[in-house]
């Protein structure tokens, strides 16, 4: 393993790029501690006491590596930049135009990611003020902190600070898709990937730390062996994958003879990632919103109660298993956007292969999408038991912070197998020996 490790340094232009994807990952956690202007320090360093990551954007503070409960410039993180490609992606089923970009290949995808570039401010803005006035209005439970309610972190209120604020959050979440894109382009793997890997990795130790000093030696030990368990098995799944073999048949253009190959399409068990858990998470926060607004008498009240209850409240029996539902079903969801048997059935027929067994056309289209939906309901399933397995320990032992969350082993196991395998194949081309050898 050390060899493997020496041999990535060895390159002088990988060496580089490593260097420089780890400079641009220093900017990026240096810009999740440093405060917006006009906000009351104090108060901050009172909300990262209290935070304990089960608000409704505790979620998001996860992706921003506690840029949120430091209220820092890169309080918005990269989340804008997931929802505006998610949404992007989603619309490309609906949108004629949008789906012809995707189809015309490179240039397409240029025009495709400066859309996602423009939505992205566009939800920055938003979020931006909506958050501002949370803050002002002591809306801290917001932000995981029970007990919070009524603290304005931003004192002194008035149009200037907030506009100035907003600007900030905004210019701010342009920066992180900005150095994202510099990461991708000059450095080793996917740049949103690596900032969002840099910001779950950074929390693990000090929630670690707290395991170990809420409960027992034995707790945290247990703890440990579980979010082993769950790498491997992460590990294994995202791994698997059924492979359908493809045969193209000969054919004679000219004096030469083509075809005559055998392939195969690789299905993956999840092929959805983790957009699932995303989603599902996203659509559990609107409750906790709703609820937020609504009066402390009367009708609303019950409504209030039966949300923290049930719907905010990660130990709940009703939240775990609603919540096991939603993934299983984005996860459905999410993969029938991502592959069209029918487009892969019409893409095979048109280059002159065939499933061995399988008819080309309707008949390529009706076994791509039975294998499909089989595989898929292992792979949803697993990704509800990855999710729901701290909840379950939450809910067991009542620690408020579980460092082996299932969204963050998913992302961090994920994107560290993605880059490993970029940084072996720039190995092998090189004739060292890499890390999947």
């Amino acid at each position: 393993m050390l060899s493997r490790l020496r041999n990535m340094f060895r390159v002088p232009d990988l060496r580089t790029k490593i260097l420089f994807t780890l400079l641009i990952v220093g900017v990026y956690r240096l810009g999740a501690h440093i405060p917006v202007p006009y906000v009351d320090f104090g108060q901050i360093q009172n909300l990262q006491e209290q935070a304990n990551n089960s608000g409704v954007v505790g979620f998001l503070d996860l992706f921003s590596g506690g840029a949120i409960t430091n209220v820092a410039i890169f309080f918005l993180g990269i989340m804008p930049y997931i929802t505006s490609s998610i949404i992007m992606q989603l619309l490309g089923v609906v949108i004629p135009k949008l789906e012809q970009w995707q189809k015309e290949g490179q240039t397409g995808q240029k025009k495709i990611t400066q859309w996602t570039r423009y939505l992205t401010i566009a939800l920055a803005l938003v979020q931006s003020t909506g958050f501002v006035f949370a803050l002002h209005q002591g809306k801290g439970g917001l932000l995981g902190a029970a007990g919070f309610e009524g603290k304005d972190l931003i004192p002194n209120f008035g149009t200037g600070r907030a506009a100035l604020i907003v600007l900030t959050w905004t210019a701010g979440t342009a920066m992180v898709m900005w150095l994202g894109e510099l990461i991708t382009q000059r450095g080793v793997g996917n740049g949103m990937s690596i900032l969002i890997f840099a910001s779950v990795v950074s929390s693990l130790p000090a929630q670690g730390g707290q395991i170990y000093t809420e409960g027992s030696k034995l707790q945290f030990f247990v703890v440990l062996a579980i979010g082993i368990g769950m790498i491997v098995a992460i590990v294994f799944v995202e791994s698997g994958q059924r492979r359908i073999p493809v045969q193209f048949a000969k054919r004679v253009v000219g004096r030469r003879m083509y075809g005559g190959q055998s392939t195969y399409i690789p299905l993956k068990v999840n092929q959805s990632g983790v957009i699932p858990v995303i989603f599902a998470s996203s659509i559990l926060s609107f409750p906790a919103l709703i609820a937020s607004i609504l009066p402390n008498s009367g009708f609303g009240a019950d409504i209030r109660n039966f949300i923290d209850d049930e719907l905010v409240s990660n130990q709940s029996w009703f939240y775990i298993g609603f919540y096991t539902l939603l993934i299983v079903f984005f996860a459905y969801f999410y993969t029938a956007i991502a592959f069209n048997p029918a487009q892969q059935a019409d893409i095979i027929r048109k280059q002159g292969g065939f499933i061995p067994g399988i008819r080309p056309g309707p008949a390529t289209e009706k076994y791509l999408a039975k294998t499909l939906n089989r595989i898929t309901l292992p792979g949803s399933l697993f990704l509800a038991l990855i999710a729901i397995t701290p909840l379950l320990v939450f809910a067991l032992w009542d620690i408020s912070q579980f460092p082996f969350g299932g969204t963050a082993l998913l992302i961090t196991v994920g994107v560290a197998l993605e880059t490993m395998k970029q940084i072996d194949s720039q190995l092998m081309m090189r004739n060292y020996e890499g890390f999947l050898a």
